[in-house]
Parts: C-alpha cells; sequence; structure tokens
C-alpha cells in the first residue's frame, strides 16, 4: 500500500473513537445520527515541509470529497499546521483556533434557534483557524475570533497560513461545491471557513436551514 493510500483513509465511529468524543463534540444533546459521521485519516505538511498525521471527522456526505482536497493539498505542498480532532481541546472553539488547529464536526444548535449549525452536522470545514479569523461587528462591537487573530484581520499584509481566494485551498473547496467564508457574506468575514450551501442541506436535513 502506496503511502498515500494509507494516509488518507475512512473509517466509520467505532466504540474506541465515540469515547473519546462522547460529551465534547459529539454532545449529550447531539441530534444528529452518530450514523452521519465519519473519521478520516490525513496526511498534510507544515509550513516547513514537516509530513504529519492528521484526524477530522466530518458528515458522510463530504468525507470523500474532503479526502480529495487534503490528498491533493498534501501532494501540493499546501501548508496546514495542525489537524487534530476538537475534543483534544474539549471542544472549545476558542481554544482550538488560538492553536491554529484545522477541524470540521464539532455539534451545537445555532444561537437561540433549533437548527443544527453546519460544524454541528459536520458539513463545514475550518483551516488554519489563527491565521484565518472570523470577524463581525454586532450592536457596534467588533468580534474576533479566535481573539489572538487580530492581526490577521489585514488581509493586505503578508503572513505565514493566509487563505487568499486565488490559493490553492480555496480554490479546491470552491470546485467540489463549499462556500468560503472570506467572501460569501455581507455582514461578516471568517477567512478560515468553508461550507456546503443552505440548499444542499436542506435536502440532506429538511427543515434544518
Amino acid at each position: 500500500m502506496s503511502e498515500i493510500e494509507e494516509g488518507f483513509k475512512i473509517s466509520q465511529i467505532d466504540e474506541q473513537l465515540f469515547s473519546r468524543i462522547k460529551g465534547k463534540t459529539f454532545k449529550d444533546n447531539c441530534t444528529l445520527p452518530l450514523k452521519d459521521l465519519r473519521y478520516l485519516n490525513l496526511l498534510h505538511k507544515d509550513l516547513n515541509g514537516n509530513i504529519l498525521k492528521g484526524e477530522m471527522i466530518c458528515n458522510k456526505y463530504i468525507a470523500e470529497t474532503l479526502i480529495t482536497i487534503f490528498k491533493k493539498l498534501y501532494q501540493e505542498n499546501y501548508p496546514i499546521e495542525k489537524i487534530r480532532l476538537m475534543d483534544d481541546y474539549n471542544a472549545d472553539d476558542e481554544t482550538g483556533m488560538r492553536d491554529n488547529n484545522s477541524s470540521c464536526f464539532n455539534f451545537r444548535f445555532v444561537s437561540q434557534t433549533t437548527r443544527i449549525s453546519k460544524h454541528g452536522l459536520g458539513l463545514a470545514v475550518d483551516i488554519n483557524t489563527l491565521y484565518n479569523p472570523y470577524h463581525k461587528f454586532v450592536n457596534g462591537k467588533e468580534i474576533i475570533e479566535p481573539a489572538t487573530g487580530k492581526d490577521y484581520l489585514d488581509r493586505t499584509k503578508k503572513f505565514p497560513y493566509k487563505i487568499e481566494e486565488n490559493d490553492l485551498c480555496c480554490q479546491l473547496f470552491k470546485e467540489h461545491g463549499f462556500l468560503w467564508g472570506g467572501n460569501c457574506w455581507s455582514d461578516r468575514q471568517d477567512f478560515q471557513h468553508f461550507e456546503i450551501p443552505n440548499e444542499i442541506i436542506e435536502k440532506l436535513y429538511p427543515g434544518n436551514c
């Protein structure tokens, strides 16, 4: 078996893995069926070209697509610093983002609704999160996530792990039907974020959008 075949795999969530995520990303109030999730083994390279082993949980609908995307990123030496389960950060987004982790599944409802978030469905992926922060103003208050990402809001600057619209990462996700949070909304920017469009999610999970 080749390095690529060995390094990129899709598995169902077994008992051992479930024990890692239960009560963390797979919260006690999780309404997404466990059978809808898949575990991915992924190889990736950091900024120095070091080959690293990553792991990610996603929705089964995008599992094969993510394997294709991350395999290409690996082959083209696109730098990703970390790909770890958010359970390693006790499912705390801020902690994971400050560590520049890339991830997918973390169950939660959209605030003050019964709708499951895109990450809660395992249908959104965040890449190199520290250097590609979320930014929004709410009632005049500036929101930056992670809070340590403020220095990377000026997208005219050059810095490591920055996602740009024409780079390989952004292009691959868009070619496979994802929206990029860097330019798909008028009221906020989420440079780390790629998600499946609502019209597709509505077909998979009617009434959730």
